[in-house]
């Protein structure tokens, strides 16, 4: 069998670029697998990266979720969907556990892979808090199975019957791990967010108070008990701990602009589906800023600049529910 999708061929269809191999129809036209895939492809990657926290690691298990689904027999299947969500989730939960042993020698803060999004992304509420930085982090003290069972259910409204089959539980156990995650979410979840032009009115004077360190522009945008999580995956320098606080972290971005040698270009966009700071350092991508926003104060800042976490920072990422 052809491998469609090999990281070494041109047409891929798990980056949705192309169609081939043993599925294609007569006159070349893509195969019933072939279409199944690509229609729901974007739903099966935004399932394993909020279970994975990794686009990576998402795109890896989207190969390996077609290369089931091409051997499967289709007169077989009678929800493809279902099918292929039940497929993506059971590889996403080996590789979730996989992550955790790496997590555990990771050095610094692990924060979940940036994505760049569209602003159709930020009009779907439930689906870009779900993606965003804290959410996914919240997400990140769940155990996979409940994670699992969190992400198909409270995202994606999956039935408890499917889910108990993806996951390899009974129905009945599956509600009760629901209940369970729902709460641990719920004692954990960020405030609410304020209004969308609150929250870029807070995002462009945060970006002006860093740009011209200007201290207590930043005092004033910065919430009390504001937290910065850094993560340079120790290939590039970042803070190894969470710093809390309006004034540590205001004084932290002042001074670590005014060592910068390079110049600083500090770019708005759409990160997770919410407000975000992209850093340039002489045209180069350095990082990314995510940025939390709660009643016109940000709350939570998330700079990622481990490079091999900023590989889809060059193009839109689609997700979908």
């Amino acid at each position: 069998m052809t491998v469609i999708g090999s990281r070494d061929q041109g047409a891929d269809v798990t980056s949705g670029n192309g169609s081939g191999g043993d599925h294609c129809g007569r006159g070349g036209g893509a195969g019933p697998a072939t279409e199944d895939f690509l229609t729901h492809r974007n739903l099966l990657f935004t399932v394993a990266y909020e279970m994975l926290g990794s686009a990576a690691d998402a795109e890896d298990v989207l190969q390996e979720t077609w290369l089931r689904w091409a051997g499967v027999d289709l007169g077989e299947v009678r929800d493809r969907r279902a099918y292929l969500v039940r497929i993506t989730t059971r590889l996403a939960l080996t590789r979730l556990r996989t992550l955790g042993r790496r997590k555990e020698s990771y050095v610094g803060s692990w924060l979940p892979e940036p994505l760049l999004t569209s602003p159709d992304v930020a009009e779907d509420v439930e689906l870009a808090d779900s993606v965003s930085m804290a959410m996914m982090l919240v997400m990140e003290t769940l155990a996979p199975t409940e994670r699992a069972v969190f992400v198909l259910r409270e995202v994606f409204d999956v039935g408890y019957d499917e889910i108990a089959e993806a996951v390899g539980k009974s129905p009945s156990a599956v509600r009760q791990i629901a209940h369970r995650a729902r709460a641990h979410v719920a004692a954990r979840r960020p405030r609410g967010d304020g209004s969308p032009q609150r929250t870029r009115d807070a995002l462009d004077a945060f970006r002006r108070a860093v740009e011209t360190g200007d201290l207590q522009g930043l005092l004033d945008v910065l919430a009390p008990d504001v937290v910065l999580l850094g993560d340079g995956g120790g290939i590039k320098q970042a803070v190894l701990r969470p710093v809390v606080g309006a004034d540590k972290v205001a004084r932290l971005l002042q001074g670590g602009l005014r060592k910068a040698t390079a110049e600083v270009r500090l770019r708005p966009a759409l990160v997770n589906g919410g407000p975000a700071l992209v850093l340039h350092l002489d045209g180069v991508l350095d990082g990314v800023l995510a940025v939390r926003v709660d009643d016109g104060l940000v709350t939570g800042l998330y700079a990622v600049r481990n490079p091999e976490k900023l590989s889809h920072m060059d193009r839109e990422t689609v997700l979908r529910r």
